[in-house]
């Protein structure tokens, strides 16, 4: 029988180190860097025949029968702006069924917006929500998985729904570190979802890999753990990106660039190697370098904001660029002194640049 009490959950944000873009090509690679600004819930087995929902970034709860995740053709009807929430409740009543659990409705409660005065920090937000529903779910039943499997898992409501993305956040959330990223072809697995069941989708090999690149001195007996010795910084622009349309752009200039692909790959693996051994000047070079193609790929992806972020570094023991789609939102910093560290915020502040998240490594 499973006790009926209050569970709560947390999941983080990410930010892209490098590869971003690039990674959006199957087969590409990509480092991202957790951030630990966290969205929580509150989960508990309803008292009644129905499900409710509530996430503080809307100003309603949604309550559905009991019965609504028994019928796919529901979920085209389902409120939009909680569908991500219910397509990932709606997978995960088929992955209980699958361990012939008895499904019973429940109440959650979703906080933690990754957004201030109505602009999103583009930390991934909806990767986050999607997998802090499904460790919601499963904390409710006292069922445990791997890290990977819950990549999958919450790749496999996104694809489901159509989402383009190359699932790189999902993975840096799964695994709630800095990871290296190999991306599969969700082309792929999108056709296989429709043909196949949820368990042979996930038995089957996507053909992805997923590395944890960061070990702090909570795991000293690792043998891989690495030597690498600064501070991660998360400048926020409070500039919202406009996400989808860049993207579309920046693909075409991709088709139309002949190594842009192949020199970020270079950069990626040459940065997994760099934080390996702490080699400073090496990841400096990477972070300059993956900058300067992004600003050259097209000239949207570096806002004046995310320009004067990475200016302000010049004379610093510091590089910094982008991250992820560009235009606004976030721009990465790593800090090899902590002088410095002090002096760039300074200057950040004073362009109207706000430290968002800051980590020594």
């Amino acid at each position: 029988m499973l006790e009926n009490k209050i569970i709560t959950n947390k999941t983080c944000g990410k930010l892209y180190i490098v590869g971003e873009y690039s990674i959006l090509t199957a087969g590409q690679s990509a480092i991202i860097k957790n951030v630990n600004i966290f969205m929580e819930s509150r989960i508990s087995f309803s008292d009644t025949d129905e499900y409710t929902v509530f996430s503080d970034m809307f100003d309603y709860k949604l309550t559905l029968e009991k019965d609504t995740f028994n019928n796919e053709n529901i979920l085209q009807n389902f409120d939009k702006n909680y569908l991500l929430i219910c397509e990932a409740i709606s997978v995960m009543s088929e992955y209980l069924k699958l361990k012939n659990l008895e499904i019973k409705p429940f109440e959650m409660k979703i906080t933690g917006k990754m957004e201030r005065d109505g602009k999103k920090f583009g930390i991934g937000s909806s990767g986050s929500v999607v997998i802090l529903t499904i460790k919601s779910i499963l904390s409710l039943y006292n069922l445990e998985i791997s890290k990977e499997m819950l990549f999958k898992l919450s790749s496999y409501v996104l694809l489901k729904r159509g989402d383009n993305g190359s699932m790189g956040d999902i993975a840096c959330i799964s695994y709630e570190n800095l990871i290296f990223y190999r991306s599969f072809d969700r082309k792929r697995i999108r056709e296989l979802i429709e043909k196949e069941t949820l368990e042979d989708v996930l038995e089957t090999d996507w053909n992805y890999e997923i590395s944890e690149l960061y070990f702090n001195e909570k795991e000293p007996n690792r043998k891989d753990k690495n030597s690498l010795s600064c501070e991660f910084l998360a400048g926020w622009t409070k500039e919202p990106a406009i996400s989808k349309d860049l993207i579309n752009i920046v693909k075409s200039s991709i088709c139309e660039s002949e190594n842009f692909l192949k020199d970020v790959e270079e950069i990626v693996k040459k940065l997994r190697e760099a934080i390996k051994n702490g080699d400073k000047l090496a990841i400096k070079e990477c972070i300059d370098e993956n900058g300067k193609l992004l600003e050259n790929l097209d000239e949207n992806i570096y806002s004046k904001k995310l320009k004067e972020l990475v200016n302000a570094t010049q004379g610093l023991d510091i590089c910094a660029k982008s991250s992820g789609a560009g235009g606004g939102d976030c721009g990465i910093a790593f800090s090899f002194d902590e002088r410095d560290t002090n002096i760039v915020v300074e200057k950040w502040k004073k362009l109207g640049i706000e430290l968002l998240y800051s980590e020594k490594l």
